[in-house]
């Protein structure tokens, strides 16, 4: 069949590339590995405060989500944070409308949490953005399955805006931090 030998095809060679990355980071001095490590525990950490403490400033339910968007999102380069908040944001709305759906024609059941995550994570990969899949399924999950208190709206439009906060504040320290590089060490090729 095309499709599905196509398909095993690409996911050779993605696996392939993934370990081609993983060796070459594995072959690099420690004191490299400890550079890396503290320049992204350092972005983590400036991120994840900026966010929290703008949840905490503007009274979000659970200002701790933000800081969790901006430690999930962050990466090294500004271009990989981008693409990596691209997909946090439009997972957290798909998963965010497939739970507010589900909840408004199924209720507060489990199946309907179950048949929601299917249904998101599905919509993901037809909308050809796969990649935003896992943070559509984790979404449905934190809408319907978290204890929370008002409705399922209000828990979801307030999440959504813990999701933004976190991923402007990795953008601005990832963006910040290769300013910084740029003019410590001249632009990259």
């Amino acid at each position: 069949m095309p499709l599905f030998s196509s398909m095993a095809d690409s996911l050779r060679t993605v696996t392939q590339l993934h370990r081609e990355v993983i060796e070459h980071y594995k072959q690099q001095p420690i004191s490299q590995r400890i550079v890396r490590g503290l320049i992204q525990a350092s972005l983590a950490v400036t991120a994840s405060s900026a966010a929290y403490g703008l949840g905490l400033l503007l009274h979000t339910q659970n200002a701790f989500w933000a800081a969790l968007t901006a430690i999930s999102v962050t990466q090294q380069s500004y271009a990989d944070t981008r693409s990596s908040s691209h997909d946090q944001w439009v997972g957290a709305l798909l998963g965010g409308a497939a739970a507010l759906l589900g909840s408004y024609i199924g209720g507060e059941h489990y199946y309907v949490y179950a048949i929601t995550l299917v249904v998101g994570i599905v919509a993901s990969w037809a909308m050809n953005i796969g990649s935003a899949g896992k943070i559509t399924g984790t979404t449905v999950a934190t809408v319907l399955l978290v204890p929370h208190s008002g409705s399922f709206w209000s828990v979801a439009l307030i999440r959504l805006l813990e999701v933004a906060i976190g991923v402007v504040c990795a953008l601005l320290a990832t963006r910040a931090l290769n300013l910084i590089q740029d003019r410590m060490l001249g632009r990259p090729e």
